[in-house]
């Protein structure tokens, strides 16, 4: 039998071979990539929260129901409050664990544990400081109902982490996984929701940096000139607040009672019984993340950069001026941007108002925190800005060995050993020492080391307030401590408790006088009619300085000597101007019995919410909308200053001429479409580097409200020095403000070319939303999961609409209204809320960032708080129910 051999298959031509191999290839690539697709869209999917059905749970004592709205916003109701503190906690961490799990990192000085050697100089400032410490003293000294509601909270919390684990709770713990694959998530503990506290009082510390620019300045002129000279600049650069420009917030402070126990003062959380309605590693230790110029900046921008803008506006309108003869009152505080946003909106509700289940409350919370720091329940209203008195004193100590010089004797350091442990890297072993006055912070950040070198100010007393040649004849080296009121244990955190509570302004005075730090402005209002403000928190009496500039530690007459008496801190209740404006301007004026601080706000942006008040009522009552448009204004107050001056300069070109021309019909206003308030802020930045730090010896500059006071002063004398600057060959102001000028039209056709009329503001002062974590880490892929943006915006530094950039950096927006509300007293489902963000800190949920757009346009949100009209917006309701 013969066979025949196979006929070889016919070969294909080189180009269908290629065409077929490529196709394999991209067949393979697409498989891949759409398998990769499923698996990164698995991935960020299942740490999505569970938001409607039934859930079972350990722990709870009866159901619980979670109703969301449109915008994923619960509204918790339980039958007592374990059940409802322990569903907060639960829902916390369904949406914002990983945020919550940062932050406690933060504040207990380990963030190199997650992120590796990079953060180790931060964790070792911070654990200097001993927030943690001082956070697990106030848990430890808690009164037994305040304490088992941060236990219900942190159990509930943990009834979550027992149900999830890495991915599962994020997309973040995928990420860090990779190369950080030994990290554990640990239980949670009421101290980790306390410390967080810690963490806001620093970044609403005001004046520390101040203080220090001021002295490290006085230093460095003081070789050069006449000590009188040095303070000439100095108090010339850092003016007094313009009390006969600006108000103040208590022109004439108000008789009330006197609380009846100012030692305890606030009561026992619901003073009156509610009764009826008629009462009632390498993951990261190979990230590069966003480079910080100092640890002290680093800590910052880890818990909320107190950059330009830091600060908050609110007011309050009594009845007497709106629509419906009931008082109006709005918040809207300044605060870093932050991707998920600060805030995290929730209400809570007992199913029954009792004594023992005292909440019917809703507002502003911050995740990793039991109730509700910023709202309303169903009797009073309030809000919070940054109070601005000066809370923090740097002390020059002299040291040797471990013993520190006291009224001319030698007493022993305080010193403790930490270990700061590393992600990937070796365990660094920390000495910490501490005064009298508290931590010694030189020699953690290249400031306060500064202000230790001895070879700075040893020709005389430039630094400190007060002799120190007693100093020069001590043994030893010079250092650094800082003495704040937030490193003394106290009671903001019960005083929380007490505000959701309160039902009347002496209750609200009573939740007050706990609230130790941060130190806030509260404005108040009720249902009743009456409007009110308070002064909290602990404000030392000084000794012999007043902190503007270091203190010598050696020396207790510069010690503080105590605290305020709260019966004495500025309070005002009803005033007959009809309203309370705080906006971080000056408390009261100088003939205040107490030194409060000459570090505040300027005043531009509480000057200009009176105005709008007082116009408002003028053309008619009051309403709602007018309270957000005020909100909104985003007039510049130094722009209108330019645009004057700007009229008489001549400059060369005739797209300098196209530009400047602009400036004479612009009316002011920051709007994020305005091709004028494009060229104005670029103008501003220019006129001030020209005049401040385009300098052989660049002089500080600081907050764009503190510029306005300077800036204004010297447009009024053109024979002012400063106007001369030979490094850029400047003589006088004429010639200053033609270069500038020029150079600003140059940079913006740099940045958005040479047609005038395209140019606009808001694409300019745009703000990017960066994960504070894996936004930064210098990852293009990683930043592209979390960061969202560039969102263009209006407004800007010391305005109303306080959207601050960094003059020198970018324009981009940093600092922002964090949230915005406005509250009817006269129908709490008439008020309306926003914020930054969302809800969800899961990137790519649907709630991530689905209120940043309304955010962007002033716009806000009607906010449900009457059980009707929560059941009407509810799209999704979970019930929680105890286990079997």
């Amino acid at each position: 039998m013969t066979t025949e051999s196979p006929q070889p298959a016919a070969r294909r031509p080189l180009g269908a071979r290629i065409g077929r191999i490529a196709f394999g290839v991209v067949a393979g690539l697409l498989v891949i990539a759409v398998a990769a697709a499923f698996f990164v869209v698995w991935t960020i999917q299942r740490s999505f929260p569970q938001t409607s059905g039934e859930l079972e749970l350990d722990g709870l004592k009866a159901q619980v129901s979670v109703q969301r709205d449109s915008l994923g916003v619960p509204t918790i109701t339980a039958d007592s409050s374990h059940d409802l503190f322990f569903a907060e906690g639960f829902v916390h961490a369904q949406d914002r664990f990983f945020e919550m799990d940062f932050r406690r990192h933060v504040t207990s000085g380990r963030v190199a544990e997650m992120f590796g050697e990079s953060q180790a100089p931060t964790d070792m400032f911070l654990r200097t400081l001993g927030w943690r410490d001082v956070a697990e003293q106030e848990v430890e000294a808690m009164d037994e109902t305040t304490l088992a509601y941060y236990q219900a909270y942190a159990d509930g919390v943990n009834a979550y982490l027992s149900t999830r684990d890495g991915a599962k709770l994020s997309l973040e713990y995928a990420v860090l996984g990779i190369q950080n694959p030994d990290y554990q998530v640990e239980p949670w503990e009421p101290a980790d929701s306390v410390a967080w506290l810690k963490a806001m009082a620093w970044d609403l510390r005001t004046n520390i940096e101040d203080e220090t620019e001021r002295a490290l300045l006085v230093a460095e002129v003081g070789d050069e000139a006449a000590p009188a000279d040095s303070m000439d600049l100095l108090e010339q650069l850092y003016p007094a607040y313009p009390f006969d420009e600006n108000p103040v917030i208590v022109p004439k402070i108000s008789t009330v009672p006197a609380l009846e126990d100012e030692t305890d003062a606030a009561p026992a959380i619901f003073t009156t019984d509610p009764g009826d309605d008629a009462t009632i590693q390498t993951a990261v230790t190979t990230v590069e993340w966003q480079e910080a110029e100092s640890v002290v900046e680093a800590a910052s921008l880890l818990v909320g950069d107190v950059g330009e803008g830091i600060g908050s506006n609110s007011w309050v309108v009594s009845g007497s001026l709106t629509e419906s003869g009931l008082p109006l009152l709005s918040n809207d505080p300044h605060l870093g941007a932050s991707l998920p946003s600060v805030w995290y909106q929730v209400q809570l509700r007992c199913s029954k108002v009792t004594v023992e289940c005292p909440f019917d409350v809703g507002g502003f919370s911050f995740s990793g925190l039991p109730g509700i720091v910023i709202g309303h329940n169903s009797q009073v209203a309030w809000g919070f800005t940054n109070l601005t008195t000066d809370v923090a004193d740097l002390y020059i100590e002299k040291v040797d060995g471990d013993s520190y010089w006291r009224d001319g004797a030698l007493v022993p350091l305080d010193v403790r050993e930490e270990t700061v442990k590393v992600a990937g890297g070796e365990d660094i072993d920390l000495t910490i020492r501490s005064t009298a006055h508290g931590p010694i912070i030189s020699g953690l950040t290249d400031d306060f080391t500064a202000l230790a070198d001895g070879d700075v100010w040893a020709d005389g007393d430039a630094l400190v307030q007060g002799e120190t040649d007693a100093a020069a004849a001590m043994t030893g080296e010079y250092a650094v401590s800082l003495r704040w009121t937030a490193l003394d244990p106290g009671k903001t955190a019960t005083a929380i408790f007490a505000l959701d509570t309160a039902q009347s302004f002496e209750d609200f005075r009573a939740a007050a006088s706990q609230f130790d730090v941060p130190a806030q402005n509260l404005i108040y209002a009720d249902i009743d009619g009456n409007i009110g403000y308070q002064a909290p928190g602990r404000l030392p009496i000084r000794g012999a300085g007043d902190g503007w500039l270091p203190q010598p530690g050696w020396d207790s007459a510069y010690d503080w000597t105590g605290y305020i008496p709260f019966e004495e801190l500025p309070v005002s209740y009803n005033p007959s101007s009809g309203y309370i404006v705080t906006a971080n301007n000056a408390i009261v004026t100088d003939d205040y019995d107490y030194f409060l601080s000459r570090d505040w706000d300027y005043g531009y942006r509480a000057a200009r919410i009176a105005y709008l008040i007082e116009r408002t009522a003028a053309a008619g009552p009051i309403t709602a909308q007018d309270m957000r448009d005020i909100q909104n204004d985003n007039q510049m107050w130094v722009g209108k200053k330019l645009a004057t001056v700007m009229a008489d300069v001549e400059v060369a070109g005739d797209g300098p001429k196209e530009a400047v021309a602009l400036l004479r019909t612009w009316d002011a206003q920051n709007n994020a479409d305005s091709a004028a308030a494009a060229y104005a802020n670029v103008l501003w930045s220019n006129l001030v580097l020209n005049v401040f730090a385009n300098r052989e010896e660049p002089l500080p500059y600081g907050s764009q409200s503190r510029l306005f006071t300077v800036m204004d002063a010297l447009l009024d004398d053109p024979s002012d020095p400063l106007w001369t600057n030979e490094q850029i060959d400047v003589n006088g102001m004429d010639e200053m403000l033609t270069l500038s000028a020029e150079q600003a039209y140059d940079e913006l056709v740099s940045l958005q070319g040479n047609v005038a009329s395209r140019w606009n503001w808001g694409d300019l002062h745009a703000i990017t939303l960066t994960s504070d974590t894996l936004g930064s880490s210098g990852i293009a892929p990683i930043e592209a999961l979390f960061n969202r943006g560039p969102y263009p915006v209006g407004g800007g530094a010391s305005v109303v609409n306080a959207t601050g950039w960094s003059i020198g950096e970018s324009y981009a927006t940093t600092t922002v209204p964090s949230m915005r509300m406005v509250i009817d007293l006269a129908d709490f489902d008439s008020s309306s809320w926003n914020h930054l963000t969302g809800a969800s800190g899961h990137a790519f949920h649907q709630h991530y960032v689905d209120q940043t757009e309304d955010w962007a346009a002033g716009i806000q949100t009607v906010w449900a708080f009457s059980p009707d009209a929560v059941a009407e917006a509810t799209v999704d309701t979970l019930v929680l129910t105890p286990a079997k």
